[in-house]
């Protein structure tokens, strides 16, 4: 099998983070205020969703959207 395209995997990945922080952004948000300094909010925020990304929402996209990856 073949790699994707690398602009396929572009708009796939773009599909899977724009809702992902959005959604975790709209349920932890009030929890993230209590966290004075951006940068650390940043890090906190990206131990969440990274891990997401990788190991559940980008493997699940992958399989549902294969045929249109492969062509």
């Amino acid at each position: 099998m073949q790699a994707p395209k690398k602009w396929k995997m572009a708009v796939l990945v773009w599909t899977a983070i724009y809702p992902t922080i959005t959604i975790f952004f709209a349920l932890a948000g009030s929890l993230l205020e209590h966290i004075p300094v951006l940068p650390l909010r940043t890090l906190v925020s990206t131990m969440v969703v990274v891990p997401l990304m990788v190991y559940f929402i980008v493997p699940f996209l992958s399989k549902r959207f294969q045929r249109w990856l492969e062509h």
